[in-house]
């Protein structure tokens, strides 16, 4: 090795080596992270995309009580017909307004099939909260007599999925997710599993709660960009590497013998 480039051999060069060996596998991987959340959020648009423009189909026709919505079934199209059961109408607290960022409640209704084969849950759409939070906020009342509903197909949600404790103590008619079970337990009727998202109804309702808009399926977000990044900045690690030796060992080779001899000491 050239006496310049004898730097290489000292201790603080065998730290930054080290800690570039560590950054490059690192960025790497956080490269195909980023790759891999982008492939996921295309894959959650194509099937938005595909289950929103399906031909409607009956709800009863894929639940059944205690049913588990498949992923590639969420946001398919579907239609029930039936009488709502306001007796049995409650509210999910904590959500927030479309496209806004007051916090109200969610007004699920099950709607009891005119085939008899039980009850679907209808999420009406979204309402303000009352004066405070033990109270049941106004409500507009569901059409009365026999209506057919069409919206999106949604699973159940669960706690642990949204991240929130069921701790109890809730008033009456008030809860914190929309989950199958839970309804038919606080019912004593027969639910199929998932739920209904409302997107119009015949007859056309009244006054209603704010209805939910349909999701987004056209931004594929920023993890492509992220990725590409990440790789980018791992190329340039050991081309940092390479202009900082060079660097140094013009520095070493314009400086006198004496200083020269210093440096190599003193690394």
């Amino acid at each position: 090795m050239p006496g310049v480039y004898r730097f290489l051999l000292s201790v603080r060069w065998a730290v930054i080596v080290l800690v570039a060996a560590v950054l490059v596998p690192t960025m790497i991987k956080l490269g195909f992270w980023q790759y891999h959340r982008h492939e996921a959020r295309v894959a959650r648009n194509d099937l938005v995309a595909r289950n929103l423009g399906s031909t409607p189909v009956a709800f009863d026709s894929l639940s059944s009580p205690g049913w588990s919505v498949p992923t590639g079934e969420v946001w398919r199209t579907v239609t029930a017909t039936g009488r709502y059961d306001t007796a049995h109408e409650v509210v999910i607290r904590g959500r927030t307004e479309p496209g806004g960022s007051t916090i109200g409640y969610f007004v699920v209704t099950p709607l009891v099939l005119a085939d008899g084969r039980g009850s679907v849950l209808v999420n009406r759409g979204w309402v303000e909260s009352a004066a405070d939070a033990a109270s049941i906020p106004d409500v507009p009342a569901p059409p009365s007599g026999e209506v057919t509903v069409t919206g999106r197909l949604r699973a159940d949600e669960t706690y642990a999925s949204l991240g929130v404790k069921n701790r109890g103590g809730l008033p009456e008619r008030m809860f914190k997710v929309i989950n199958t079970s839970e309804q038919a337990a606080y019912a004593g009727t027969t639910v199929l599993g998932g739920y209904l998202e409302l997107a119009s109804s015949q007859p056309a309702a009244g006054p209603s709660p704010e209805l939910l808009a349909e999701p987004g399926h056209s931004d594929i977000g920023p993890h492509m960009a992220y990725a590409v990044q990440w790789w980018l900045f791992t190329g340039l690690i050991p081309v940092g590497l390479v202009v900082l030796a060079r660097r140094e060992a013009r520095q070493n080779a314009a400086a006198p013998a004496g200083s020269a001899q210093l440096v190599g000491a003193t690394s």
